[in-house]
């Protein structure tokens, strides 16, 4: 560090060392006291002073001949004459008065394009879908149909929708731990932070704004909760109840929600490839759950979706098997259901993996739970039923002697929840739209011996669907 390394201000100086003491041995009396930076500063600034100071004409010297003397005195005409290691010292402190050069002006990029907010329109058509049933204000108590209607995922927060409530015609009732975070919604919404209970908030909200009809959720308020927001309104508001209106709307997503979950399947399939090399003989069901879901978070995943499912050997004979201290051992399979969560959107599926060797039984299962998903994905397309596709599925695995061993339906609707369209007989078929998200996800499952579930999501289009999950189905890429 140049001439400055043997300065040291800490209390503790290093050990001193010399060609007698080279281990730096010496008793801390005979250890040189460190260099106080005190004397060093005072010489310097002696020096810059001195330097300062006009000189005689350095013509004598030989040098070079002496300037006019006529030249402005403020302007210093001679430079210092001593000099350090070979090297003239550096200019005297006072300098001439010469304009700095303009740095130049970083070039700013331009500003993203703004994404036109989804949330307006979807207030909109709720508001439609509330007037058709026969009153004008509904309120919102299902904290994923909020987060859908607004982008407020927080939770403990209400809404009340209607033409009564002022001119955005939208309130949220919330409290003050949400303040800042509830801030983009003000600019479609009016926000309350109430200084008593919800209900009793949303009571005088009603009450004051002359709010005479209220329809609540009925899947989602509870018969306790409508009873107190009943007599708290009594004599002033009717209330009555509505059959899942924000769902109706949250079936059909828009290609905004559908890059959500595009965005959440890549992800949990890095997090799948990462974990991967970590399945090995001796780790356990929970600890590969474990680094499932810390990988995704690492990625970015607020939470799972769900709960992993990993299921060794046996195991995987339970559809919702919930892992435990089973070890993978060689030469068996291992069954995980894993689903990440971006945005509040979810991603959903399910790979099957041998190390090793595969067992004969799951190997011939495994290709023809393979032949099934792909051809009943193949199926998918507006305007089929949710039973038509099924049975396709279905079908395959009956024929091959596996019917009753294909346990459950054939997958479900997601978005920010489990959803609409069920493809599973024991729901009532309904016919399929562009816009519906849902799992392919057959199975086979025998019990003691093992299971096989492969799962993929898709998205419906005008031509058929598309599906969001690239990560391979192949019994070579499934081989550990």
């Amino acid at each position: 560090m140049g001439g400055f390394d043997r300065i040291h201000t800490s209390p503790q100086p290093r050990p001193y060392r010399t060609r007698a003491d080279p281990g730096g041995s010496r008793s801390p009396a005979s250890v040189p006291r460190p260099v106080s930076w005190l004397p060093l500063m005072a010489k310097l600034t002696r020096t810059a002073a001195k330097a300062a100071k006009p000189k005689p004409s350095r013509a004598a010297n030989g040098l070079r001949p002496a300037k006019p003397a006529s030249k402005p005195a403020s302007k210093p005409t001679s430079k210092p004459a001593s000099k350090q290691a070979g090297k003239p010292v550096g200019k005297p402190a006072v300098h001439s008065a010469k304009p700095a050069a303009a740095a130049a002006t970083p070039k700013i990029p331009p500003p993203p394009a703004r994404v036109p907010s989804p949330y307006v329109g979807r207030l909109e058509r709720l508001a439609a879908l509330v007037h058709r049933m026969g009153s004008d204000h509904l309120l919102v108590s299902n904290p994923v149909d909020v987060g859908y209607l607004t982008g407020f995922l927080g939770g403990d927060t209400y809404l009340i929708l209607g033409p009564g409530l002022g001119t955005k015609r939208c309130v949220l009732v919330s409290d003050g731990r949400y303040d800042e975070e509830l801030n983009p919604a003000r600019s479609f919404a009016t926000v309350i932070l109430r200084k008593k209970g919800l209900l009793e908030t949303v009571a005088d909200l009603c009450r004051d704004h002359g709010v005479g009809k209220l329809a609540i959720q009925a899947e989602h308020m509870t018969v306790a909760d409508a009873s107190v927001l009943r007599a708290v309104v009594v004599g002033a508001v009717e209330i009555f109840e509505t059959p899942k209106l924000v769902e109706k709307l949250r079936v059909i997503k828009d290609a905004h929600e559908c890059d959500l979950m595009e965005k959440a399947i890549r992800l949990q399939e890095a997090a799948m490839k990462a974990v991967m090399p970590k399945i090995v003989p001796g780790r356990t069901e929970l600890e590969i759950a474990a680094d499932l879901e810390s990988e995704m978070k690492y990625r970015g995943s607020s939470h799972s979706w769900f709960a992993p499912i990993v299921g060794v050997g046996a195991n995987a004979a339970l559809p919702h098997y919930r892992p435990g201290m089973t070890k993978v051992r060689r030469n068996e399979i291992i069954l995980i259901d894993w689903g990440s969560t971006w945005q509040g959107y979810g991603g959903d599926m399910t790979r099957v993996f041998a190390l090793g060797k595969w067992p004969a039984k799951m190997r011939e299962v495994y290709e023809i739970v393979r032949e099934a998903q792909e051809a009943s994905a193949a199926a998918l397309a507006p305007g089929k039923s949710t039973h038509e596709v099924d049975r396709v599925a279905r079908d395959i695995i009956t024929k091959a002697g596996y019917g009753a061993e294909f346990n459950h339906g054939l997958g479900h609707g997601l978005g920010m929840s489990k959803e609409p369209p069920y493809l599973n007989p024991l729901y009532a078929p309904i016919p399929l739209e562009v816009g519906h998200v849902c799992t392919i996800e057959p199975g086979i499952y025998l019990p003691g011996v093992g299971g096989v579930r492969i799962e993929d999501q898709y998205v419906l289009t005008p031509t058929g669907s598309r599906n969001f999950c690239k990560l391979p189905k192949t019994l070579a890429f499934s081989t550990l």
